[in-house]
């Protein structure tokens, strides 16, 4: 009866143990993300537009946010002339 109840109690907890186990999402760097974004649309053709890193806080609502970077800290923002 005791082998079952541990290894009832090994399966509840093998989910926590699979999730922390998953490694964390990757964080570039603001030039290294910008880069690839412009790689992208140079890509496609677009033209006449900017990329700018911008704090998080500082993000207006009309703001187009294209990619976060620096862990969350930043966004870049995208800006068609």
């Amino acid at each position: 009866m005791k082998k079952v109840a541990l290894f009832a109690a090994i399966l509840a907890l093998f989910p926590l143990v699979a999730i922390a186990e998953e490694p964390a999402p990757a964080r570039k760097a603001c030039e290294e993300l910008k880069s690839e974004i412009a790689a992208k649309l140079d890509a496609k053709g677009v033209q006449n537009y900017t990329l700018t890193p911008v704090k998080t806080a500082e993000v207006k609502p009309e703001d187009k946010v294209v990619g976060s970077c620096d862990a969350g800290t930043m966004k870049i923002v995208y800006v068609r002339k």
